[in-house]
């Protein structure tokens, strides 16, 4: 199958504040996004500490996925939520996009992902964040490898869509 290049996914699912929003990139290990992915591990940032997705300690996903955290974390609770369901809501996505063939298994090697999540601080249920961070991060890598949405989709519904957290 050869190299994939660069790839890029977005999702939204749930809603109150255990909302779920997905921006990812997957690439290949040796192209821009395995530099991205390099860089943003070596370099982390006050709150924003950025992790690998594992399924438990000593079981990382393939492709190897670097989770960042979008929202500054302030205190233990929040730090559970992302070292903890949304961690593993993002790696078990990953691992089934592979077991389900939406990434090639014999690329799995070959690529990484970069997985920004965002977790609300007002986040509480853990069970909703797996869910719907599970769901969100299945669907954009779905997206990403599907070319997701396509120019024809965007241009037809640029002047109807209304986003979610801005109504003119």
């Amino acid at each position: 199958m050869g190299k994939i290049g660069i790839r890029f996914g977005e999702a939204l699912v749930g809603e109150g504040a255990e909302v779920a929003h997905i921006d990812l990139i997957i690439g290949d290990k040796d192209g821009p996004a395995g530099v991205g992915f390099s860089f943003g591990l070596a370099h982390q940032s006050y709150g924003h500490t950025k992790l690998f997705a594992v399924l438990t300690p000593n079981l990382l996903v393939k492709p190897v996925t670097l989770i960042v955290p979008k929202v500054t974390i302030k205190n233990m609770r929040q730090a559970e939520l992302i070292f903890g369901p949304a961690q593993y809501a993002v790696a078990k996505a990953v691992a089934d996009s592979v077991a389900e063939g939406v990434v090639p298994k014999e690329l799995a090697d070959d690529l990484v992902v970069i997985c920004s999540v965002f977790i609300h601080p007002a986040a509480k249920d853990k069970d909703k964040v797996f869910k719907y961070n599970y769901e969100a991060t299945k669907l954009a890598i779905k997206r990403a490898m599907s070319g997701e949405p396509k120019v024809d989709e965007i241009l037809e519904k640029r002047s109807s869509a209304i986003h979610p957290f801005y109504k003119p």
